[in-house]
Formats: C-alpha cells, structure tokens, sequence
C-alpha cells in the first residue's frame, strides 16, 4: 500500500541547527530486516517484518521515474509485501536535505547540490547515491527584450531554492560571465530563490526578468510567461550530459534494508524502460503525478515537450555531480569540493550485470 503527502517548506536554515547524529539515529521501519555487513550490499536474507519506506520527489518532469514509478504502481509492484512506500512531493533540494537529518525521510530523488550538501554536512555519514535518474532538461529563460547575457545586468533572476541545484548552475554562469552575486539578492544580478510556482506567477507579472528551472517549469515561463529560453544547460556540458536528478538513501536506510533499496531501484529501471516502449502512457503518468502535488492539472503537450529534453537515465554521470561540488565550494555555497565516498552503486551495478550491462563509476 502506498501513501503520499506534501512535504511543507522547511527553512534551509535547519540545516545548520540540526545535529549530524540525527541522521543515523532515525529510524524507517518497527522493526529491521537482516543486516548487511557492508552497506550496499544485496545479499541480506529478505525480511518479511514490516518495513516502511519513506521516499521523496519533486513535481518535476526531470523527476519523472519517481513519478511513474508511483503513479503507475510499479514501486509498490517491485517492493515485497512487507514493505509499505510513503511517498512525500518537496519543491527542490535543500527541504529534502532537511526532511533527510529530521529522520522524515529514507530515500529521495534529488539534484547533484542538495546531495552533496547532505553528504559534506554529515562529514560523509548521512547518504549514498545508489543511481542516477534524469540527465537534462533545465533552462535559463529570460523576456524577450533580453538578447545576450551582457543585458542581464541589474536584472532579477529567479532560482527554485538557494543552494540547489538550478541555482548552483545559474550562479556559476553568472559568475563566468563576470557578473557577482551574493546570498541575499545583492550584485550585479540579483538571484531570488522561490518556488517554482511562485516564479511563474512573478515572471508573468513582470516581478522578475527570468528563472533558471528545471521541467517543466522552463516550458511553462515560455508558453504561458511569453519567456525564451537563453541558456540551454545542456550546452554547457561535454556531450550534452549533465546530471539533473538522482537517487540518494540514507546510510542507516541502506544499511539495514539492502534488498528494500534494491527493489526500488529495480522498480526506477522499470519506470524508465517505460519512458522507452510507452512514452504516451509514461507522460500520462507524469501529468497526474504533478497534478496530484501541486493541485493544478498540466497540459498534456507541456509534459511532451518537457521530455523531449531530458535523457532519463539510471547512469549517476558522477563527473558532473563533481564539478557541480566544485562549482558550489567556489560559490562558497559548500565548505569544500569533497565527494570522495558519496556513491555506493554495488546494487544497482549488480542489477546491470544481471542485465549484461556495463557498470557504472561512481568516485
């Protein structure tokens, strides 16, 4: 049986209040399946103990293994029958961030910046990343009277959280095009962290020149804010790939529950495959999924177009999460570009060889 619920907003400045040790002394489940004595691992005998899995995700299409994953039952499908998923919607990283140290959550869909932040914050106890989920689909949109990025200066730009992931992305190309920014909205471009719903609305009502947002918020500022789209992210990376969502655990969670975890990322590789032989029916989902959350229907051809730019994709591409850490320590957004230890893809590589499929570094 599943369950879900809105995570209400949580201030980021939690994060710094909260002690690390909240982190491994949570618990998700009365009572723990058979331990495994590396975390990571899929050899644990299978509990039949009631476990309950407590999962996040955004109403985002770069979220949308998440998104059929639960509106197509397809979760609930590859869990066991011991094991109850409850599923939580946030609007970007940093709240899941906090709902992970709160002992809220055992597992998330996520953005590269949040999950090294909840990693570094933890001095590297807090989580793993156990696969990759989306690669792409993220934009800086701008009105139309702005041409080139010379232009932007003394404008109000928009980012969906302060520290997460857009942001990240958007501060740095400001800053490589020498344009300074600081966390309160001060510089030459002032970058005002809200919501992505709020944003659309202050876009369409003059309140702000432009957004840097992941689908199908982009979309939305064009079709329904008159916006265009100036920067596509992908163009900034090597081939076009560049992690946008992934799929962290807490380490108690992984730990104690391997074969719970194995299961959900056997249920995300299900979700994907979807995506590839029924893209129709995958894209329906995606639309209740979103409606569901935010309580607002999304045209179906806004979720086309919206896929039409994102690669979804179990591969972590952890070069990017990489530079996205260094990006954030020179922002000054993260102590340090440390990441070394953040992945553990021992089951999902199992999967793969199960599968005849390459496996995946982590770093």
């Amino acid at each position: 049986m599943s369950t879900s619920r809105t995570f209400r907003t949580l201030s980021v400045l939690l994060l710094g209040a909260l002690p690390i040790t909240a982190v491994a002394c949570g618990s998700s489940s009365g009572s723990s399946a058979t331990k495994a004595k590396t975390a990571g691992t899929s050899s644990t005998t299978v509990s039949t103990k009631r476990v309950t899995l407590r999962l996040g995700y955004f109403p985002n299409v770069t979220h949308a293994p998440a998104l059929i994953g639960i509106e197509g039952g397809i979760f609930q499908q590859k869990l066991a029958k011991n094991v109850t998923l409850e599923t939580m919607s946030f609007n970007a990283g940093p709240d899941v961030v906090t709902g992970l140290f709160a002992d809220q959550l055992d597992a998330s869909f996520i953005g590269p910046g949040p999950s090294t932040s909840a990693f570094q914050k933890s001095n590297g106890q807090a989580i793993r990343v156990v696969a990759g989920a989306a690669s792409g689909g993220a934009f800086l949109v701008v009105k139309p009277s702005i041409t080139k990025p010379a232009e932007l200066k003394g404008k109000k730009i928009a980012s969906p959280q302060l520290g997460n992931t857009q942001d990240i992305a958007l501060r740095t190309w400001l800053k490589e095009k020498g344009f300074t920014t600081d966390t309160s909205g001060g510089g030459d471009v002032s970058v005002v962290p809200q919501e992505n719903a709020l944003t659309l609305t202050a876009f369409q009502q003059g309140q702000i020149d432009g957004a840097w947002v992941p689908e199908p918020w982009a979309t939305r500022l064009v079709k329904e804010g008159g916006g265009k789209i100036l920067v596509n992210e992908a163009d900034l990376w090597p081939r076009g790939k560049f992690v946008t969502t992934d799929l962290v655990v807490t380490t108690k969670f992984l730990s104690a529950h391997p074969d719970v975890v194995k299961q959900l990322i056997q249920g995300e590789l299900a979700a994907i495959d979807l995506v590839k032989t029924n893209r129709a029916k995958a894209e329906g989902y995606v639309a209740t999924g979103i409606q569901k959350a935010t309580g607002k229907p999304i045209p179906a051809d806004l979720v086309t177009a919206s896929f039409d730019s994102i690669d979804f994709t179990i591969d972590p591409i952890a070069s990017s999460l990489q530079k996205d850490a260094k990006d954030a320590a020179t922002l000054g957004l993260i102590p340090s570009a440390e990441v070394k230890g953040i992945y553990d893809l021992s089951i999902l590589n199992e999967l793969l060889k199960t599968a005849g499929s390459d496996p995946y570094q982590g770093v």
